[in-house]
Order: C-alpha cells, then sequence, then structure tokens
C-alpha cells in the first residue's frame, strides 16, 4: 500500500458515519455491550451539519421535532434559539450529544471507507479505508445519509477557470470570502435558494444560473425563547409518541384520502390559506394526500402557490422566469425561502435562465451560456446530490460471491425496506433507498426509527443464537413491487427530479423514496421484526 502500515481491528460493528443517524446508532449498539466503533471522512462530527457549511444553511423542519428522544435528561437540558435554527446551531446540538454520553472514544474522524468486502467463510465485513486500515466486523452499519454524494456539473472546463469553485455540500469549513466579488450561484433548489438569498446584499455582482424555477414557501421563523419554547418542551412527550405515527414524520397528521374533494373550493382554499401562513413544510405534506396524487387537485394547489409567488415579484419579465408552471406543485422537493424572490429586484441579481440556453463550459473567468461570457470570482455550486444511493455506491461495497452493489444498482435500484439488500449479509443501511428517509419525512423521525429496526435486529441475532441475516430474494422483491405500486399511484413519478434519480445520467429509474408513510412504513417494519424476520434468511 505504498509504504502505509497496514492495520487490522476486529470489532462487533462498525458504523459509517457520525451524523444524526450514525451518532444515534453507535450509542443504541454501545449501550447494549456491544464492540462497535465509528468512522466518518469529515474532520468533524455532525455529518450532513459538519459538510453543509455554506452561507444561509438553515433547517426547515421545525427544530421542536428535529431532535433526540432517547433521554428526557437530554430532551431536558438542550434548548433551540429558534423554530429553524441554522447549520452552527445544529452542530452544537449533535456535538452536545456526543460530549453527553460520551461517544468521541469510538469515533474515528478523516477516514473514509474505499472498499468492503463480506466474508463468508469467516462471516465478517472486510472494511478498508483510504489510508490503508483494514476492520473485521461482523455487522456493516451505513449511516452515510442519503443526501451526501454531491453531484459535479456535467459542463467541462473546470481546470480553466482561474477564479474559485466551493460546492455548497463540501464548503470549506473556513469560510469562502464573498464580500464584493462576483458570484454565480448554479442551481436553485433548497440549498441554492438558501445561498443566494443570504449573500446577495454582501457580494458585487450576483449571477443566480437557474434551470428550474420552485414553488418555495415563504418560511415564519420565530424565536423560541420565553412562551414558545415552554410550549413545544411541554409537548417532548406528544411528539415523542406522535411524530413516528405521522405521514412525514412532522407534528401534523394528513387527513384520509378523498377528504379533500368532500370539501367545495371555498373550504380548500381556506385550508390551503392556513397551511402557507404556517411557513413551514406543511404547505407540502400536511394539506391533503391528494395534492400529490390528483392531478386536478394538484393544479388547483399549484395555482394557488403560484398566485403566493407572483404577489412578491411584481415584474412581468421576472415573474415570467420565476414562477414554475412546467411540473405541480410538490411534485419536486418544496423548498422555504426567506426574502429570495426579492433578491431579484437587486441592481446587482441577474438572473440566468439555463432551461433555455444551458451552460456550455468554464472560461478562464466564469461560465460561457449561449456564447456569452459570465465573469466570476467564485462559482457556488448547489447542484444537488446522488441522492439515496450515491455514497453507498461510492463505497465499493461487494457482497456475497463478489456482487457488487455499485454495479448492481448501476442497473436496477432495489432494496427491503431500505434496510438491507439481498446478497449482502449484515449489510443495514440506514436511510438507503425504496424507504421514507430517503427523501419523504423529518429525517430525525425516520433515522431514529430505522436506527431501532437495525438495533432490534441485531440483538435478536445475537439473542438467538444466528451469525447473519439478509431479506430473501422474495422478500426483496415482495418489497420493490409493494414499493412501485405505491409509487406509481403518485405524480410524482412523471416529473423528473432528483427523487427519480433523474438528475444523475444513466441512473436507473425508480422512485427513491416509499412514499406510502411514515406511520405505514413503522406499522410494516413492526410487522416484519414480531413475525421474526420473516422472509429474511438467518444463518447460524
Amino acid at each position: 500500500m505504498g509504504g502505509v502500515a497496514m492495520t487490522t481491528k476486529t470489532v462487533e460493528a462498525l458504523v459509517v458515519g457520525a451524523g444524526i443517524a450514525g451518532l444515534y446508532q453507535l450509542y443504541k449498539l454501545r449501550e447494549a455491550g456491544m464492540q462497535v466503533h465509528c468512522v466518518d471522512a469529515g474532520s468533524d462530527i455532525g455529518g450532513t451539519w459538519h459538510w453543509n457549511c455554506y452561507p444561509g444553511a438553515r433547517l426547515d423542519s421545525p427544530s421542536y421535532t428535529y431532535q433526540y428522544w432517547f433521554s428526557d435528561e437530554l430532551l431536558d437540558q438542550w434548548r433551540w434559539s429558534e423554530r429553524f435554527p441554522t447549520q452552527p446551531e445544529i452542530k452544537r446540538y449533535l456535538k452536545f450529544t456526543a460530549d453527553k454520553f460520551a461517544l468521541h472514544d469510538q469515533i474515528q474522524l478523516n477516514t473514509r471507507i474505499v472498499g468492503a468486502d463480506w466474508d463468508d467463510s469467516a462471516g465478517h465485513w472486510v472494511v478498508r479505508s483510504e489510508a490503508g486500515e483494514v476492520w473485521h466486523a461482523q455487522y456493516l452499519v451505513s449511516c452515510v445519509g442519503m443526501l451526501s454524494a454531491p453531484k459535479l456539473p456535467p459542463f467541462p472546463g473546470h481546470e480553466k477557470f482561474k477564479g474559485t469553485i466551493a460546492h455548497t455540500a463540501r464548503w470549506p469549513q473556513g469560510g469562502v470570502d464573498l464580500k464584493g466579488k462576483k458570484v454565480g450561484v448554479v442551481g436553485t433548489g433548497a440549498t441554492g435558494i438558501q445561498v443566494i438569498q443570504t449573500i446577495a446584499a454582501e457580494v458585487g455582482e450576483l449571477n443566480v444560473f437557474q434551470r428550474t424555477a420552485q414553488y418555495a414557501v415563504k418560511m415564519d421563523n420565530y424565536s423560541l425563547e420565553g412562551e414558545r419554547g415552554d410550549y413545544w418542551r411541554s409537548q417532548h412527550e406528544n411528539l415523542k409518541n406522535n411524530l413516528p405515527n405521522t405521514f412525514g414524520g412532522f407534528e401534523w397528521t394528513l387527513p384520509e384520502m378523498d377528504w379533500a374533494r368532500s370539501l367545495s373550493v371555498e373550504e380548500r382554499h381556506e385550508l390551503l390559506e392556513s397551511c402557507w401562513a404556517d411557513g413551514s413544510l406543511k404547505m407540502w405534506v400536511g394539506t391533503y394526500p391528494e395534492v400529490l396524487t390528483d392531478a386536478a387537485l394538484n393544479q388547483e394547489v399549484s395555482e394557488f402557490a403560484r398566485e403566493k409567488i407572483r404577489a412578491r415579484i411584481n415584474n412581468p419579465a421576472l415573474e415570467e422566469k420565476l414562477v414554475p408552471t412546467s411540473y405541480g406543485f410538490g411534485t419536486y422537493r418544496v423548498p422555504l425561502e426567506n426574502g429570495y424572490y426579492e433578491v431579484f429586484s437587486r441592481d446587482n441579481v441577474n438572473l440566468v435562465d439555463v432551461a433555455e440556453t444551458p451552460i456550455e463550459a468554464f472560461s478562464e473567468n466564469g461560465l460561457i451560456v449561449g456564447g456569452k461570457e459570465y465573469e466570476l470570482d467564485v462559482l457556488v455550486l448547489a447542484t444537488g446530490f446522488d441522492a439515496g444511493t450515491g455514497s453507498l455506491t461510492q463505497m465499493n461495497i461487494r457482497g456475497r460471491d463478489g456482487v457488487s452493489l455499485t454495479e448492481l444498482w448501476s442497473k436496477d435500484i432495489t432494496s427491503t425496506m431500505g434496510l438491507q439488500v439481498h446478497g449482502f449479509p449484515n449489510l443495514f443501511t440506514i436511510a438507503g433507498p425504496l424507504a421514507p428517509a430517503t427523501a419523504f419525512c423529518n429525517m430525525p423521525t425516520c433515522l431514529q426509527q430505522q436506527v431501532d429496526w437495525v438495533s432490534d435486529a441485531i440483538f435478536h441475532l445475537r439473542d438467538n443464537g444466528f451469525k447473519s441475516i439478509e431479506p430473501s430474494q422474495a422478500k426483496q422483491d415482495e418489497w420493490v413491487s409493494h414499493h412501485d405500486e405505491v409509487a406509481n399511484m403518485t405524480l410524482l413519478v412523471h416529473t423528473n427530479a432528483w427523487y427519480n434519480g433523474a438528475n444523475i445520467e444513466g441512473k436507473p429509474r425508480r422512485l427513491l423514496s416509499y412514499i406510502g408513510g411514515v406511520g405505514t412504513y413503522r406499522d410494516l417494519c413492526a410487522q416484519v421484526a414480531e413475525s421474526g424476520y420473516q422472509g429474511f434468511i438467518k444463518a447460524a
């Protein structure tokens, strides 16, 4: 290995990733007396909230739902400052948790996994790091996140560019000096919107390269000091019990299907006004389920959202570019914004439509679009991720008989409940594809449920004398069929979005997230455990 000393360590479980899921998974297995180790490629813990330190990075789930529920003491000791806190506060919360439960000693940072092979005769995984370290682990638990493999733009010539290029998902920890600079932002999804609205007043000139206009909802952020904070703290027990049973893992519930059709247009409009005024993702996953299944009702909601956006712009030329019309509300990820639309009325901001005229290439001084050069000092790439599968496929995981997970998913993206894959014993994929955690869930709600399921499966094996578990091919086929049946009832499968892998050239098309609801998914997972893991192959 080029002079690098090889070291081999043996553990019962290796957890990859020290974000929300990884910290909790480490805690659960350690508390059960297992020998467990956690590795992370970052220089600090936090996962997404370590890497995504770009200007304006902020939570868009209410903080009082975005937390751990396993410790009443932790709930009592931590106080969120606002409804939608910024990245530094979320990272502080995760570090506070790791400190409180003394997790740091079992976490190894700056460690990137580049290979994992299942040794069938030994009944364990052989996992390799970029630095040449090797772990033998009976259980390999991936907690690398569903949005953690950045998508790089397809246009050529980046090596020519003399300025600075920064991807929002790999933002330099020391920041980037933007003051007075000529800045470009490629991408106007949730992340791009946060960056744009934050830096517009600081930079000298801002070119926003937009391919897809967004149905962004006006955020209603507020302080959690005083009575509001006290109220939500009083709701901890209710939230802990109820969040896992809702559709999206938030504090609100959806009515039954067909309910919206029983309302008049005026009554539906009144409901939409209420959800819009909430200033949260309730407008997306808290109105009524038909928004995602009924084309006529979706059109009604889409036009409602368009009118809200038009009222913010008051410029016909900009309105034409910024108001989405090519897809329905909610079939793309719905961002929250705070002053985004007003940014485009600033003299130093220019909107460049790259749907009409795509970006051609980098130049030494910027980007070329339609033969025109846009001069830039800094280019911010908010170009999204290879969602759901990218982080796992980059780890070069090989299961029984050397089968490559990367090659398998390059042909067809399958899993069993997003938690395991046939042919890969004792590999657990928290936030893997075909589970709500891939996109349609308040992340801590789903991640904690998945960690609990994985932990219980491991404890079941240990307590009953089994050494490995994997889904049968029949069980996996059954889950994929159910997943597709539910997905095909919705409008999402008809939209070219990262939800379907459409943002990555050559990626197989399948809705990456299970859309049957967080509560339904939880019940299905519980049924599997209660059946003694029927449909799973357990080896003694």
